[in-house]
């Protein structure tokens, strides 16, 4: 896996703040529906079935930045499909489109992004638009891959209302994506919970597969064990059995972790590193309220569609 940042983008540039900011407590209220440990769990789940359905493209969402950057690519697609005047075969994406893109928003310098956009075809979320051009598109894969992301998330906002988007979306997922994806990724990069939801974020998302790892602790939750201390227990019991289910180094991963256990993020029950690891209640808050933001963003974007 790749590792791009150079830049920070833990501000919210004045350029993406939304001006339509959601109160803060439309998080709140979701987090206290009964359903949403389910759809947590199913949001977590759901991503490491991706990582391990397609590693190499889905590597690049595995840290917050490269995370933005393929929102930020895939959106630029779609709005220069829908631009007026544009043609067949002329809303390719230049590395030069993607840099201004990257650079206007925070996200990324030119060279970091430029760097983003080589690895992106590489790993084929994108491929040649034609011959004739140095512009990409999004691969088939990548566009299948973006509608299975839309499609768990919708489903997780079924499980909170019992509502029908999941099935709405599959029957119009070709017409949707182009109309929803550019509002999301900028609402994304509006949010300080996407954008820069908190230090133990900062900890894991700032290396390879760091967002994958926090989905696998919040997936390994014992949800049938009550919180004790603050703290709720996990699956895992070792580093290696973590190293192993991401394909990463034990010294890579054992090194984060004691990152965030100084911060009192994540601990051992028992003996270090061999006992089950459990997460405090402020990691657990942390993600699940980043996740809320997103799936107030995309139920957001599927009214506005609908």
């Amino acid at each position: 896996m790749t590792n791009f940042f150079d830049f920070a983008i833990s501000r919210l540039l004045t350029a993406t703040a939304d001006c339509r900011r959601p109160a803060p407590g439309e998080i709140d209220a979701m987090l206290q529906k009964e359903p949403f440990a389910a759809a947590l769990r199913l949001l977590a789940g759901s991503f490491i079935a991706l990582y391990e359905g397609s590693p190499e493209m889905t590597a690049l969402f595995a840290t917050r930045q490269s995370r933005l950057l393929c929102h930020a690519l895939l959106a630029l697609y779609f709005q220069k499909c829908g631009a007026p005047g544009t043609g067949a075969g002329e809303a390719a994406l230049t590395r030069e489109d993607f840099g201004h893109l990257a650079l206007r928003h925070g996200l990324a310098s030119h060279s970091v992004a430029y760097a983003f956009f080589r690895e992106a075809l590489k790993r084929g979320m994108t491929r040649p638009a034609d011959r004739s051009s140095n512009g990409v598109v999004p691969s088939a894969p990548a566009l299948a891959m973006l509608a299975q992301w839309y499609d768990v998330h919708f489903q997780a906002l079924d499980l909170l209302d019992e509502g029908f988007r999941a099935s709405r979306f599959i029957k119009r997922s070709e017409a949707m994506l182009p109309h929803i994806h550019p509002c999301v990724s900028q609402a994304f990069l509006s949010h300080p919970e996407v954008r820069c939801p908190g230090p133990l974020s900062i900890i894991f998302n700032w290396f390879d597969a760091g967002g994958l790892l926090m989905d696998r602790l919040i997936a390994g939750i014992d949800w049938e064990r009550p919180t004790e201390q603050g703290r709720r227990l996990t699956d895992v019991e070792t580093v290696t059995q973590l190293a192993t289910s991401l394909s990463l180094s034990r010294i890579h991963i054992g090194r984060k972790l004691a990152a965030a256990e100084l911060i009192g993020g994540i601990g051992w029950s028992g003996r270090r590193g061999r006992s089950a690891l459990w997460i405090s209640q402020g990691f657990y808050e942390e993600y699940a309220r980043m996740q809320a933001r997103k799936l107030l963003i995309l139920d957001e974007a599927f009214i506005d569609f609908a």
